[in-house]
Parts: structure tokens; C-alpha cells; sequence
């Protein structure tokens, strides 16, 4: 049986961690498939943080950012970190029209660099297909 391997955009992780109905159906099925391996770039990760700290992740499950590394770990998102490769990759990515957010750039040229699949709700994300992302709209 083929692993489908998928990396998890912010809103993403957010979505999955307060447990919202913000994922369609397709997305949703994907997510729950016995074989998917669902990882999250630490560039994400450090998003997710930093609205938690500025209490823009509003949730009663989780008291800390310890608490939100642990919810990550309890539904078996792996953090991938951003290394040199992906850095190669984010050094040659064309940046496309009205989309200057280096956050978004990095997790795209992560997905590229691992040739894994990017769900986000961010349909901007989809100009990069022609560099070589594989991408998964979650429409809301």
C-alpha cells in the first residue's frame, strides 16, 4: 500500500487543532485515509506559535505552547524542519504577483524540495504549481 504523504499549511494545523468543520469532505477523507503521514514545516509550526501568543488561537484545550506542540504530536503531525535544501529551493522559487509572505514561500519550497503534497485553504498557493508544487486546495 502506497504512504500519501501530505504537508499541513497553517490554517491547516489550526483547523485540526480546534477541531473545526473548516476541512471539506475531500480533504477531510484524505486526511483520516490509514495511510496518510501528515507533516507540518516548522516554518508553520512557528506561525501556529505566534497566534497562539498573540492570542489569535483562541482555545480552552490548549494552555501553552508546549500544549500545542503535544496536540500536533496526538494527532501524529510530524514537524519537518527547514534546512539547507529547502533554503535552495525557497533561493530560486519565483515569487508570484500580490503574494510577498515569506512564510508561505518557505512552507511552499519545503513541499516542493520533499515532492510532498500542500493542503491549505490559501488558493494563491496554486500559482506554484508550475514550479513543481503539488498542491491540494481546501476549499471552505
Amino acid at each position: 500500500m502506497k504512504s500519501l504523504r501530505y504537508y499541513l499549511d497553517t490554517n491547516m494545523l489550526v483547523f485540526i487543532l480546534l477541531n473545526t468543520d473548516e476541512i471539506n469532505y475531500k480533504v477531510s477523507a484524505l486526511l483520516k485515509e490509514s495511510s496518510a503521514i501528515l507533516y507540518a514545516s516548522s516554518v508553520a509550526v512557528k506561525e501556529l506559535l505566534l497566534l497562539f501568543r498573540l492570542g489569535k488561537l483562541r482555545t480552552r484545550l490548549y494552555k501553552s505552547g508546549k500544549d500545542i506542540l503535544i496536540g500536533l504530536q496526538d494527532y501524529n503531525i510530524e514537524i519537518v524542519y527547514f534546512n539547507q535544501r529547502h533554503l535552495a529551493t525557497y533561493s530560486s522559487l519565483h515569487i508570484t504577483e500580490n503574494h510577498k509572505d515569506m512564510n508561505d514561500h518557505s512552507i511552499i519550497a519545503q513541499a516542493i524540495s520533499d515532492k510532498i503534497t500542500l493542503i491549505s485553504s490559501d488558493h494563491t498557493f496554486e500559482k506554484y504549481t508550475p514550479q513543481g508544487l503539488n498542491f491540494i486546495y481546501n476549499k471552505r
